[in-house]
């Protein structure tokens, strides 16, 4: 879902009131003791979107990263929002020799409504780009692997968006293209210095 988390204040304070049990009841076999909002959900939030005010739970949407910790702690009183769609993940394979390769994030959200268009174009560009660039039973995790994820992107015109980044950097270069580049690689270097002078 993209907008944001509904609460029912209400449920949340049922749930500090202990009569609902937390998790749905999952770890009821032992005494717990009393349910604490801020130690089992505000404090154990990843991105520290939630703070209790004057009794009453708030998330700061646009810090959320939906991992649904809180939903799963209160789900009565927790649930995801309207505006639902799906994310698509690529490259995902289970090779003997190398091991479980987990997939990676293409596009972070995307609507899911039929005559589904949108799904169809994406996954159409990437059939056709693995169909011309693949080797002969080269999965498309391996193409990813072997082209790049940045390659992808170009083909499937997909803006880079910072969920793409698995980890920062740790080459200190950069590689430019010569389109990227303005003026390209043949500039006239008088005009360069009197730009850049020490």
């Amino acid at each position: 879902w993209k907008d944001d988390i509904k609460i029912d204040q209400e449920a949340v304070a049922s749930y500090v009131g202990g009569e609902f049990d937390p998790h749905a009841g999952a770890h009821k076999g032992r005494d717990w003791g009393a349910f604490n909002r801020q130690t089992e959900v505000i404090d154990l939030c990843p991105t520290r979107c939630m703070k209790a005010e004057g009794g009453k739970l708030a998330i700061n949407t646009p810090e959320c990263t939906r991992c649904m910790h809180c939903i799963n702690v209160m789900p009565r009183a927790l649930h995801i929002g309207d505006d639902r769609g799906c994310s698509m993940l690529v490259g995902a394979k289970a090779p003997i020799l190398d091991g479980a390769q987990m997939g990676s994030l293409l596009v972070p959200f995307v609507k899911v409504e039929e005559p589904y268009d949108e799904l169809k174009e994406v996954i159409v560009t990437i059939w056709n780009w693995w169909v011309e660039e693949g080797k002969n039973r080269e999965r498309l995790g391996e193409l990813i692997k072997r082209q790049g994820f940045q390659k992808l992107l170009e083909v499937t015109r997909i803006a880079p968006v910072p969920q793409h980044v698995l980890e920062p950097g740790t080459n200190p270069y950069i590689f430019w293209k010569e389109d990227e580049v303005p003026g390209g690689w043949d500039r006239d270097i008088t005009e360069f210095r009197e730009i850049h002078q020490r």
